[in-house]
């Protein structure tokens, strides 16, 4: 068992079902499908829980109600809560805006402001992940990366994530830089940088290091609804990692979590999943 640290969010999603694509002007009837436990740190954390590892989440919710729902279902799916920081704002949901072929269109309302406060020793963590726009990422990953293995996700802007690991999809990655890949992941990584790894969903993988590249297949199955696949092959992959498997199996493993998410109706990863693991 390891002990893994998220830095990530945690949401309650509101579930939107469409009777047909999403088009600009266009009318569409929908489904309420009602909520759900989301986010990044519910998306990944629970494989690695249910992997057998203690997980630890580093986030910020509410006061209210909906912030109450939020701790209790994580609870009771075996996330440690004991690190998330508590605000005075309204915890909103967020809408997931699904259609029929299993693509989904996400709305939220601006997060309110996350800062980090000192970083803790990191000694006694296996892993650190961050999934995060909060301020102080940064320096607690530096802190980190002589202590413990640092994984993270390429941010939505050019703000820097020292890591070992850093992980993006191809679409997110197109167009943000004219560099080779691995040049502009050490502009983002540092030099403590080991893997760049890439996801392209039904064509697979590939990681990016100091002397080449190599790709993984993605597995083959039925897509139901693609949100959290990221977050599972991410989940995956930190397994692998925790459990010393050479990197193209780590990607793999990352693969075959993503598969088990996509095939299931939920955000969370689904039973196909924990009964893979158990």
């Amino acid at each position: 068992m390891a002990n893994i640290m998220l830095i990530a969010n945690l949401n309650c999603d509101r579930v939107v079902q469409l009777d047909k694509p999403l088009t600009t002007g266009g009318r569409h009837h929908y489904k309420d499908c009602g909520r759900r436990l989301g986010g990044g740190g519910a998306n990944t954390g629970l494989g690695l829980v249910w992997a057998g590892h203690n997980v630890s989440l580093v986030s910020q919710v509410g006061c209210d109600k909906t912030a109450d729902w939020l701790l209790a279902e994580a609870g009771l799916h075996g996330l440690n809560c004991g690190l998330l920081r508590r605000n005075d704002v309204a915890t909103p949901e967020l809408l997931l805006i699904m259609t029929p072929d299993g693509e989904r269109t996400i709305i939220r309302p601006e997060r309110p402001k996350f800062v980090l406060g000192t970083p803790p020793d990191f000694s006694r963590w296996d892993a650190l992940y961050i999934n995060s726009s909060a301020e102080g990422c940064a320096e607690w990953a530096r802190e980190a990366l002589e202590k413990t293995l640092v994984i993270a996700q390429l941010a939505k802007d050019e703000r820097k994530r020292p890591c070992h690991v850093l992980i993006t999809s191809k679409s997110d990655l197109e167009g943000r830089s004219e560099l080779e890949a691995w040049d502009y992941a050490l502009t983002i990584a540092g030099d403590a940088l080991r893997y760049f790894v890439v996801t392209d969903g039904a064509e697979g993988a590939v990681a990016y290091t100091a002397d080449g590249c190599f790709s993984i297949p993605a597995v083959n199955c039925k897509v139901v609804d693609t949100t959290g696949a990221g977050d599972a092959f991410a989940s995956g992959l930190i397994n692998g990692f925790v459990n010393q498997l050479p990197i193209e199996d780590a990607m793999a493993e990352g693969a075959k979590w993503a598969s088990f998410a996509v095939a299931t109706q939920s955000s969370i990863p689904g039973d196909a999943l924990k009964q893979y693991l158990s």
